[in-house]
């Protein structure tokens, strides 16, 4: 349920794909909408996902994506609003838009798959599915530029979309997440996000998973007052604190935790949206703040599997930069990349008082 006085209105484009308009509380446009009238080619086929049998991973092999937009000239950009010279994915006038990817990694095809085992030779069809999710009809930022209204209102997408992707027939999983800068492989300086929604559990979170075992269940409670102790904490609200992590991996990595159990987006209060807005405002800010040019970053929202775990895992932010210094970058060579071994470069209590003196500058 919506919440904040954020309302939606939902459609579709010319090829079928989903099309969710999410207006700002404070909203200058109207509830009018036009219909996409352009022509478009049938969707891609689903792709098919091929089994690691080394490690039981699954490899969506999604070769529509080599046809995707890369860094398009302003006048050619596919999340701005729609204009007769630039016919793009959004027909009208927006503040927040969520739609269907053009060219997904899963889906549009939905349904149960059997991956349980290991074998030579294994193929499923990607099932699920991928929305895009712009910020802003601006043609450049990222979500740290936005308004802290609009923040809000984008934070009400994510939690829409997670309850309305975790009900889709196959769904186990479902991640929201922001690519910011070229140095990270954007392909679009538009301000966006997506969401991918898998059709199994992600190797990354069983590995956390085989952690709460090994742990208890009382892993992230243990973990949020141990770093609440640190000198690594970064930020701190009622109901939410950032810090850089004991064991940081990279350069540059703050991860962000609400101060009670919540599995995903679709179970925060609106008082805990309405507080992250401006929380992570301030931190995207700070990193921003910490060179004389904007920060490449990830930004990860971790959440729990559909169905498993739910009561274990906590929704988590993490945010990592793979930049070490003004004009460094940290690349993943022969330790990280062929054996995930990884070796950090800088202190965390180092890199959580220079994210601080980041934060206090925006500020």
């Amino acid at each position: 349920m919506l919440t904040a006085g954020i309302t939606k209105h939902e459609t579709t484009l010319a090829d079928g794909r989903a099309l969710i308009y999410y207006d700002d509380a404070d909203t200058s446009l109207t509830a009018d909408r036009v219909t996409d009238a352009r022509t478009l080619d049938p969707r891609p086929d689903t792709a098919t996902m091929r089994q690691d049998p080394l490690t039981g991973e699954w490899i969506s092999i999604a070769a529509a994506r080599q046809n995707r937009v890369f860094l398009p000239p302003t006048d050619q950009d596919p999340l701005a609003p729609a204009t007769p010279s630039n016919p793009s994915e959004v027909p009208s006038n927006y503040d927040v838009v969520v739609f269907e990817n053009r060219s997904p990694s899963f889906g549009p095809a939905l349904g149960e798959l059997d991956l349980t085992g290991i074998g030579l030779g294994r193929t499923a069809p990607s099932h699920g599915r991928c929305e895009v999710v712009s910020f802003s009809p601006e043609h450049e930022g990222s979500f740290g530029s936005l308004t802290e209204s609009r923040a809000r209102t984008v934070i009400e997408a994510w939690a829409d979309r997670t309850a309305f992707l975790s009900c889709l027939p196959g769904v186990q999983q479902v991640f929201p997440f922001e690519n910011r800068g070229e140095a990270i492989g954007v392909t679009l300086h538009h301000p966006h996000g997506q969401i991918y929604s898998y059709p199994y559990i992600t190797p990354r979170t069983r590995r956390l998973i085989e952690s709460i075992e090994a742990f208890g269940p009382g892993l992230f409670e243990s973990i949020l007052q141990f770093e609440i102790a640190s000198e690594r904490v970064v930020l701190q609200g009622e109901h939410w604190t950032a810090y850089v992590p004991f064991a940081a991996r990279w350069p540059l990595e703050v991860h962000m935790l609400p101060h009670r159990q919540i599995p995903d987006f679709a179970a925060t209060s609106s008082a805990e949206r309405s507080e992250l807005a401006g929380l992570y405002l301030r931190l995207l800010r700070g990193l921003d703040a910490l060179y004389s040019t904007p920060t490449p970053y990830i930004a990860a929202w971790h959440q729990a599997p559909v169905v498993e775990s739910r009561a274990d895992i906590r929704l988590m932010l993490q945010v990592t930069s793979p930049r070490r210094a003004e004009s460094k970058l940290k690349y993943l060579a022969g330790s990280e990349s062929a054996m995930g071994a990884w070796i950090g470069d800088i202190p965390p209590e180092q890199s959580a008082q220079f994210i601080r003196e980041g934060i206090a500058r925006a500020c």
